[in-house]
This record gives structure tokens, C-alpha cells and sequence, in this order.
């Protein structure tokens, strides 16, 4: 179902690699960014525009393998074969590329990385405790004296506040796109909520984009229309990211006539779960704010199952499906932990699925997930 809000959004960011050209040649800063740890609004503050890296293509992983192994992660593959064929160009465009030690993988694959290009590194605790948040409020410190020395501005605290602000209403607008989907049924698709949250990862105009985002939510939720019937089953998809080209498990699930309502991933909602305190200390909110995500990385990782119990309440889901990708080794050690509270605390159906960027198992999976589908009904 089309709505034009929705179309007048990707009208806009169909140019985000030519706007984002036309910022670089008026002096402005891109700073570069791979997880959601990273936080935005420290490169907002210093007059940059942050942009996602992650790579979602499948067609950027066989150059990666001339390198890296093949049984690694398709998003770590990805993203580094983007930058051996030099295809990214947000990437390119990037004056300097932040990147957290999350996994295994992709500290390697950075260390790689920074023969290409200029790197920042956040040092991330994977324990989420009192100790490890000062630690972390150092690592953006430290973060705040690398991009004033490049960039030549000065970050202070007014700086940062207005850039937790902008970034807030920025979520916020977001959010509310994403939380139709508590609707029965929802008027957007799993597919429109994701490709919506993809794209909003690389606009360098957050005011035009906040607005585009607050009319949609507006038009939206006034159009009393739905793609779905009543009856469709409402699947919370958990796990890693999904973007536009590692979509399948997405789609594929809408094809065999699921709605997928919620996308509990840092590629989407788990960007938007939290706004930043306006009135704290910046750092320490940003820290505070930035710490408390849920990635399989943190152990323990209790905010995982706290914040799964509430989002499949609060979108009213049928079953939860745990997305892993092949050579994630957190997330598919946790699958087992997620499955057993899924099942045994909400007492909803669970089905992981592992898979990768390729399509040569659609076929099998789809057998599955006709399969699960078939028991909700």
C-alpha cells in the first residue's frame, strides 16, 4: 500500500548521495559510522553529518572473500568489500569513520579497514554496569577531542545539547513512523517500516527529513488503511540488522502472509527506543543513553529480554522470529536463551532463522516459515 508521504520521503532520499555530495563541496564534515554505539550527535555538535556504513548488499561480499573468510558474518563481508572495490559512497564521502569493537570480526575486519581509510576507534565495554559507563563517557571524551583537532570547531556543552536535541526530534518522528504498527492491523509493511528506518540512516538534512517523517506519521495513521487483514499473523523479527538488499527474511515472511509489525534490530527500532536527557550532563546522558543497547555483544544482556517482553506487548505480536546471520556467533549463542524466554516467559511461538545475504536458500526457508506460519494459524 503506497501513501504519499511515504513516496515524497524516498523521492528526497533517492538524492541522499548527491545532497550529500553538494554538503561536502559547501565544507561540511562526514563522519562515518558502523554501529549504533556510535553516537550521532557528537558529529552533529561538530557541524558534521553521520552516516551509516554497514553494508546490506550481497554483491559486495565475494571481493571481501579474497581477504576475509568465507564462513565470517555477510554484513562484516559486505561492508569490507565495499571499501576494496572503493562502491560505497558514503563511505568514500566520510572525512573520517567511527567504528566500536563490538565482535570479534569486526575489530579485525577494522584493523584492515584503517590501512584505507582514516579510523576512530570506541573502545566498547561489553558489560553494562557503573565501572563500564564512566569508562565509556571517557571513550566519547576522547571521541570529542579527535573531531575538534580535525575539524578545527570547538564541542561544547552548548553544542551538544542542540545536537540532542535535533537528534531527539529526529527519533522521535521516526518513532512514531515505526509505532503505527501497534495498529491492528498495521498500516504499514514490515518492508515499508524497514526500507522507512534505512533510509533514514543516511539523509545530511535531519530538519527536512524530521519533517518528512512527522508528515508520514500524520498522514499515516489518519488513513485508516492497511495492506493486511485483521487476521494476519503480527511477528516480532529480533536479531541482527536488516537493510535494503539483506531483506529477504523480511519479505519473505510478508509473502508467505505475515505482517511483520516490529523490527527489533539497530538497523530500526532499537534506534528509537530511547530519547537522550535534555537536561543532564551530555556526556553522560549520551553514554548513559548509548550503553544501555541491547546488542548480543553485552554479557550479560538482560536489556534484550526486558525490551522484548515490552515490544511484544506493546505490538500486540502472535510470535517472535530471532534473525541470525551465518558466522554471528553472539547472536546465535543467545538464540538459544532468547527461544527459552520467548516460549517459556511470553508464551509466544519462537523460530530462528540463520541464514545470509544470498538467496540460493530462499526456497528451504520458505518451507519453514510456511510451516510456522501455518502452526499460528
Amino acid at each position: 500500500m503506497s501513501y504519499p508521504s511515504v513516496e515524497r520521503f524516498k523521492d528526497v532520499t533517492d538524492r541522499n548521495v548527491l545532497a550529500l555530495q553538494e554538503a561536502k563541496q559547501a565544507g561540511v564534515k562526514v563522519v562515518g559510522q558502523y554501529c549504533i554505539y556510535s553516537p550521532l550527535e557528537i558529529a552533529l555538535a561538530a557541524g558534521a553529518v553521520p552516516v551509516s556504513l554497514c553494508g546490506t548488499k550481497n554483491d559486495s561480499i565475494p571481493p571481501a572473500e579474497s581477504i576475509l573468510p568465507r564462513s565470517l558474518c555477510p554484513l562484516i563481508k559486505s561492508s569490507f568489500g565495499f571499501a576494496l572495490e572503493d562502491s560505497c559512497p558514503y563511505l568514500a564521502a566520510s572525512d573520517i569513520v567511527v567504528a566500536d569493537t563490538t565482535c570479534d570480526g569486526k575489530k579485525k575486519m577494522f584493523e584492515l579497514l584503517s590501512e584505507r581509510k582514516s579510523m576512530f576507534m570506541l573502545q566498547l565495554p561489553q558489560i553494562q554496569n557503573e565501572p563500564a559507563l564512566a569508562y565509556w563517557k571517557g571513550q566519547y571524551e576522547r571521541l570529542v577531542r579527535e573531531l575538534e583537532l580535525r575539524f578545527g570547531v570547538v564541542i561544547g556543552e552548548k553544542e551538544l545539547r542542540s545536537a540532542i536535541r535535533k537528534a531527539n526530534r529526529f527519533r522521535l518522528a521516526l518513532k512514531s513512523v515505526l509505532d503505527l504498527a501497534k495498529k491492528k492491523p498495521s498500516p504499514l509493511s514490515g518492508m515499508q517500516l524497514m526500507e522507512i528506518a534505512h533510509r533514514a540512516s543516511f539523509v545530511p538534512d535531519w530538519d527536512k527529513a524530521t519533517e518528512l517523517l512527522e508528515d508520514m506519521a500524520r498522514e499515516v495513521d489518519a488513513s485508516g488503511e492497511s495492506p493486511f487483514a485483521a487476521s494476519a499473523p503480527r511477528i516480532l523479527l529480533t536479531g541482527v540488522p536488516v537493510g535494503l538488499g539483506s531483506h529477504k527474511v523480511v519479505k519473505l515472511l510478508e509473502d508467505c502472509g505475515a505482517s511483520v509489525v516490529c523490527l527489533d534490530n539497530c538497523s530500526c527500532y532499537k534506534k528509537v527506543r530511547l530519547m537522550i536527557d535534555e537536561n543532564a550532563d551530555p556526556l553522560d546522558a549520551l553514554a548513559s543513553r548509548y550503553l544501555d543497547t541491547p546488542c548480543s555483544v553485552m554479557s550479560p544482556n538482560p536489556n534484550r529480554y526486558a525490551v522484548l517482553e515490552n515490544l511484544a506487548a506493546e505490538f500486540r505480536v502472535d510470535a517472535v522470529v530471532d534473525l541470525t546471520w551465518q558466522g554471528c556467533q553472539t547472536y546465535d549463542v543467545e538464540s538459544w536463551s532468547v527461544k527459552r524466554f520467548v516460549r517459556e516467559k511470553l508464551h509466544l511461538p519462537f523460530l530462528q532463522i540463520v541464514t545470509d545475504y544470498s538467496p540460493a536458500d530462499t526456497e528451504q526457508l520458505k518451507v519453514r516459515v510456511e510451516a510456522f506460519l501455518e502452526m499460528l494459524r
